[in-house]
């Protein structure tokens, strides 16, 4: 990755790297903005000091848990904004943010309870700020199909960056050697996630295994139908535009990828607090957090100065996508799923740091 890669107006150039602080400015402000504001709802709801207290703890411990789920969105972000023009990256890193906060956090519980409940937009709006119980009960009811479509979709974005036969970085060699020598086969990746969706669906009875199947598909189809549409899309701007890369097509990649990590917080969050406007606010402010990460990976190159970073970042997804699958069968807290991805994506880390010393030792 090149150092004079640039992201949002001013951003670092030839390896000139801003202070860590400076990545997070707006983080802390939305911070700030976003638990005054839980203190202002949860005093509005509940009338007592107890209860605003209570409302500002679960924002503040949501925001903590998209975090932690968030690791490897972060890494896996930088790997594709690193490729995008600086004109795309700035409109993801804005455009980017409130579609993951406003669309994600707020649209995307509602629209499920529109589907499930077949009521209008307004009335689960009206269900959401009356009928807190019922919401959530609707949108626990929904898991099934979010898991084994997010699942998939993410399943396939993990095994796309193995199954790479120009893939020459290998951590885990013995494995990842394997997979990049079988890359050549076409469409050996969608045929593993059908296999894995295939024994999962076994496992479950009736109707729900034919929920489960079919909304796996639709997962499959839509990763899919994104690589198709943005190579189409970008290919056309470099028509327009000629050395143009990485536009609408990438953006629209990265915003479903964004979309399917926000499965499981999103439905994991109903288990602190039913007010949709309280997870909105504590997701939120985490998903600040990922892009203000992401920032700092891509300008600092820090995916190319730990060179099994991205890796980590990978296995962690394709460990979520599973851990995804296999939810509706057992319930998996997001404490271990956040602890799992941040534990590879160390290890990880780790081991780029002994391969950076046992190197620069070699090379001295």
């Amino acid at each position: 990755m090149q150092q004079g890669n640039n992201l949002s107006a001013g951003g670092s150039t030839n390896g000139i790297h801003r202070p860590t602080l400076h990545y997070f400015k707006w983080s802390f402000i939305v911070t700030v903005l976003g638990l005054a504001l839980g203190a202002v709802l949860g005093w509005q709801t509940t009338g007592t000091v107890g209860g605003t207290l209570t409302i500002f703890f679960i924002c503040a411990v949501l925001a903590v848990l998209e975090i932690s789920l968030s690791f490897d969105n972060a890494i896996v972000n930088a790997n594709k904004l690193k490729e995008m023009t600086p004109k795309w990256q700035r409109r993801f890193l804005t455009w980017g943010i409130l579609i993951a906060v406003f669309g994600m956090r707020i649209v995307f519980p509602l629209l499920i309870v529109v589907v499930a409940a077949n009521i209008g937009p307004w009335q689960a709006m009206v269900m959401a700020a009356s009928q807190p119980d019922e919401y959530s009960r609707i949108m626990h009811d929904a898991h099934l199909p979010i898991a084994a479509f997010g699942g998939t979709f993410l399943m396939m974005v993990g095994l796309s960056f193995f199954f790479d036969h120009e893939k020459n970085v290998h951590w885990v060699r013995w494995l990842e050697r394997r997979m990049q020598r079988y890359a050549t086969v076409r469409g050996i990746e969608v045929a593993v996630v059908l296999v894995t969706v295939l024994i999962f669906s076994r496992f479950l009875e009736g109707a729900e295994s034919q929920i489960f199947f079919h909304s796996a598909i639709w997962g499959l189809l839509t990763f899919l139908l994104v690589e198709v549409l943005g190579g189409l899309l970008d290919s056309s701007q470099e028509a327009m535009q000629a050395g143009a890369k990485g536009g609408i097509g990438a953006f629209l990649y990265l915003e479903v990828l964004d979309a399917s990590f926000s499965f499981d917080g999103v439905i994991g969050a109903f288990a602190l607090t039913h007010n949709l406007f309280v997870i909105a606010i504590g997701l939120g402010i985490g998903a600040m957090y990922v892009r203000s990460m992401t920032i700092m990976l891509v300008e600092r190159g820090t995916l190319a100065e730990y060179r099994f970073l991205e890796h980590g970042a990978f296995y962690a997804i394709i460990a979520l996508s599973v851990i995804m699958f296999v939810q509706p069968l057992v319930h998996i807290p997001e404490v271990i799923t956040g602890l799992g991805g941040a534990t590879l994506i160390g290890i990880s880390l780790w081991s780029s740091i002994r391969w950076n010393r046992k190197n620069h030792a070699a090379e001295a």
